[in-house]
């Protein structure tokens, strides 16, 4: 399995969101005023909601770009920068502060491979994992400016349970069904039969085809117009 392969299911939300929810879970009773855990899931829910609908509109309607190759915003990526910076954040709470910085420059560090990678394997153009970077950093930064992160460092032992889950989701994931939902969701609401592809994206429009002209045969004048063409005698 290729490297690239390897680090993408890192972005997968089906992999990401159970162990975001777990640690979740764990901080908000140690979050004062519950102010990070609310604005984290809100963020996190509003920017996945914009890349559905952008997924949405283009399978169901077409609604792309073939100038940028932009047929959705990139999931993983969104997930992996909306989520990571984050985490990071908050295992380090608790180490010296010098260290809080580069925890967030490593959850960006770590979402920019991820974007890598869905370039690598194919899975989408760099214009949709910049739309990803950009969406999903927006939203971390907004928290991370507007809420206390609290000096509440997880336990070891739910680290590990989260490295562990992260770790062997990355070689055994099963295929996430988020795509499948999506188009489901975009088929009902278009009317469609099928969805738009990338494929779909580049196809030239028909061309209007215009009817072929006969060629015009000029026919001999009637016996009558002859006659009356004729000079009458003198």
């Amino acid at each position: 399995m290729h490297l690239w392969q390897v680090i993408t299911p890192l972005g997968e939300s089906l992999i990401l969101m159970p162990a975001v929810g777990v640690l979740a879970a764990w901080l908000l009773p140690r979050d004062r005023g519950s102010t990070l855990v609310w604005r984290w899931l809100l963020a996190v829910g509003a920017a996945a909601a914009i890349t559905a609908c952008s997924k949405i509109a283009f399978m169901g309607w077409g609604v792309g770009s073939a100038q940028w190759n932009f047929t959705g915003i990139s999931g993983h990526t969104m997930f992996a920068t909306a989520v990571y910076p984050l985490l990071l954040r908050t295992i380090v709470s608790t180490a010296p502060a010098r260290y809080h910085p580069w925890s967030i420059v490593a959850g960006f560090v770590l979402a920019a491979l991820i974007g890598i990678s869905r370039v690598r394997i194919g899975a989408h153009s760099w214009s949709e994992v910049i739309a990803g970077y950009g969406l999903g950093g927006l939203a971390s930064l907004l928290v991370l400016a507007l809420a206390y992160v609290p000096p509440a460092r997880p336990p070891r032992w739910l680290l590990a349970g989260v490295a562990l889950w992260l770790g062997v989701m990355m070689v055994g994931a099963p295929p996430s069904p988020a795509h499948g939902w999506i188009t489901q969701v975009a088929l009902t609401l278009s009317g469609r039969q099928a969805p738009y592809t990338r494929s779909d994206l580049f196809r030239p429009p028909p061309q209007t085809r215009m009817p072929a002209l006969r060629p015009f045969m000029h026919s001999p004048p009637p016996v009558s117009a002859i006659g009356a063409m004729q000079p009458p005698p003198s």
